[in-house]
C-alpha cells in the first residue's frame, strides 16, 4: 500500500508539470520561444540594503521577479550584479546536455527563464553567500511539487541547488557560495539519487579544504549518509545541521568565506553552507513523500 501510495503521488507529480505548463504557456506566447537562440528579455535592477530584487520581463506583465539575499555584502549595487535573463529554447541541444537527469529534467515551455549573474571583474561586489529566489506565475504549485532550482558556471553543468519551493504561485529558492546561471526545472529524477549527488558534491568540496579541516565534515557526511540509508531521518537532518553550523564557525578563522568579482578567493564555508542547505531540503522532501 506504502509503494502504491508513492506511486500515486509520483504520478500526480508528474501530471502537474505537464498541466502547469499548458495552463500558463500563453503567459510568454508572443514570444518565438522555439528559436535556437536564447531571446534577451528587459531586466530592472534595485539594491536596498543586502536585499537585490530584479524584475524580468516587459513591465506590463513581468515573467518573473528575483530576489538576492545577500550575507556579509560589499559593494552591492545594481551596476555591480551583472544580471540578466533570456528565454532559452528548450529544444537548444546544448543546453539540453548540461542538464544532470536528461529528459528527467525537463524546462518548461511556459517558462524557459534562464537567468545569468556574471558580476563585472571590477564591479567590487563580495558575499559569504546568497539566496536566490525566482518568483514566477508562470508555473503552478501542488504540495510534493517537482519545480527545483539549478545553477551552472557559465558553459558547465547545472546542479540542484534548491532549498525550498513555496507558492505563489512558485517560488523557487536555493543558496550559493557564488554565481553564474540559473533554471527553474521539473526534476523527476528519484529524490534518493538527487541526495546522493548532493551528498558526493559536498565530498568533493570538502577534500579541497585544507586537511587538517576535512575529517570532522567527512564524519558528519557520512552520519547523513546512514541515517538515510536506514530511514532514520531525523539523524540525517541532524548531521546536516551540524555541518552548517561547523562551517559557520570555521568561517573566517581557518576556512575561507568571501566569493569577490575578481574570481580570486576560494569560498570555502560559503559552499559548505550553501550545500548543506540545499541537502537538507531533498532529505526532508526524502522523509515526507519518498522517492
Amino acid at each position: 500500500m506504502i509503494q502504491y501510495a508513492k506511486g500515486v503521488l509520483r504520478g500526480i507529480r508528474r501530471l502537474s508539470v505537464t498541466l502547469s505548463g499548458l495552463a500558463f504557456a500563453t503567459l510568454l506566447c508572443a514570444l518565438p520561444l522555439q528559436r535556437a537562440q536564447a531571446q534577451a528579455l528587459a531586466v530592472q535592477v534595485s539594491v536596498s540594503g543586502d536585499v537585490a530584487t530584479a524584475v524580468i520581463g516587459p513591465s506590463t506583465q513581468p515573467v518573473a521577479d528575483v530576489t538576492l539575499t545577500f550575507d556579509q555584502p560589499t559593494g552591492l549595487s545594481a551596476s555591480s550584479l551583472g544580471l540578466s535573463a533570456s528565454l532559452a529554447s528548450i529544444t537548444d541541444t546544448a543546453l539540453l546536455a548540461r542538464l544532470p537527469g536528461g529528459v528527467l529534467n525537463q524546462i518548461d515551455a511556459g517558462f524557459p527563464l534562464l537567468l545569468t549573474i556574471e558580476p563585472p571583474l571590477t564591479g567590487g561586489l563580495s558575499f559569504r553567500t546568497v539566496r536566490v529566489e525566482v518568483h514566477t506565475h508562470a508555473l503552478g504549485y501542488a504540495a510534493g511539487s517537482s519545480w527545483r532550482l539549478f545553477k551552472a558556471p557559465l558553459g558547465g553543468s547545472f546542479s540542484d541547488i534548491t532549498d525550498d519551493i513555496a507558492p505563489g504561485s512558485v517560488r523557487a529558492r536555493g543558496t550559493t557560495g557564488g554565481f553564474s546561471q540559473f533554471l527553474v526545472l521539473a526534476d523527476l529524477r528519484t529524490t534518493s539519487s538527487v541526495v546522493a549527488a548532493k551528498i558526493a558534491a559536498l565530498r568533493a568540496r570538502v577534500d579541497t579544504l585544507p586537511s587538517s579541516e576535512r575529517q570532522p565534515f567527512r564524519v558528519q557526511l557520512d552520519q547523513v549518509e546512514s541515517g538515510v540509508a536506514s530511514e532514520n531521518f531525523a539523524v540525517a537532518l541532524d548531521a546536516v545541521d551540524d555541518l552548517s553550523a561547523r562551517a559557520l564557525a570555521r568561517a573566517g578563522t581557518h576556512l575561507a568565506d568571501r566569493w569577490r568579482a575578481a574570481r580570486d578567493l576560494d569560498n570555502q564555508a560559503g559552499d559548505l553552507i550553501a550545500g548543506a542547505a540545499s541537502l537538507r531540503f531533498s532529505v526532508a522532501y526524502l522523509r515526507d513523500y519518498g522517492d
